[in-house]
């Protein structure tokens, strides 16, 4: 998908090996070696090429620059909330996305407190949106289902800077806390200790 690297929406590429056969999902037409029907949108692959082009001649630098981001952004977080899990390898992620369960609280709630603050974050995959069901992908990773629903995730990009973290950091922490005093699960969890 094109709008990964910031290129047109609706337009995406599949790169297939030489041999692999296709088979179309769209009959009706010869396009493209009769593997689909229907006009070409040349604009968006054009559009998409070129921010292919540019997204592969910044890859290096801006991978490592918003890894630095993300890497600030999960020490300030563990440093000042206590009962957070990240989820995902340790290393093994990309650069620019961060997935926490913020324990005894809804992350639809964080998710709301934070779009009020100025900041964009989501609960879960965007084809998921709108489903009160905790990810898929949390319940096969073997998340428990209360800790995937204070789940959020932050996905950093081109336009993020220092600022931003600053600012995540500086609103993050008093937001959980306030979600949590009126939280009945960091009450109960509460009387438990």
């Amino acid at each position: 998908s094109a709008h990964k690297f910031y290129g047109p929406k609706g337009v995406g590429m599949l790169y297939c090996r030489q041999g692999v056969p296709l088979v179309p999902l769209l009959h009706g037409g010869h396009h493209e070696r009769n593997r689909r029907s229907g006009t070409e949108n040349v604009a968006g692959a054009a559009g998409m090429a070129a921010a292919l082009e540019i997204a592969m001649n910044e890859c290096a630098g801006e991978q490592r620059r918003i890894l630095a981001m993300r890497e600030r952004l999960e020490q300030g977080i563990r440093a000042t909330i206590s009962e957070v899990v990240f989820h995902g390898h340790t290393v093994e992620r990309l650069a620019g996305t961060l997935s926490i369960g913020f324990r005894f609280i809804e992350g639809e709630s964080l998710l709301l407190s934070l779009d009020l603050a100025g900041m964009a974050v989501s609960t879960g995959s965007a084809c998921a949106s709108g489903s009160p069901e905790p990810s898929h992908v949390l319940k096969a990773m073997g998340i428990p289902a209360d800790i995937a629903r204070g789940t959020l995730r932050f996905s950093l990009g081109h336009e993020n800077s220092e600022a931003d973290i600053d600012h995540i950091l500086s609103a993050l922490p008093p937001l959980v806390e306030r979600l949590r005093t009126i939280s009945p699960l960091w009450e109960s969890s509460c009387r438990k200790q």
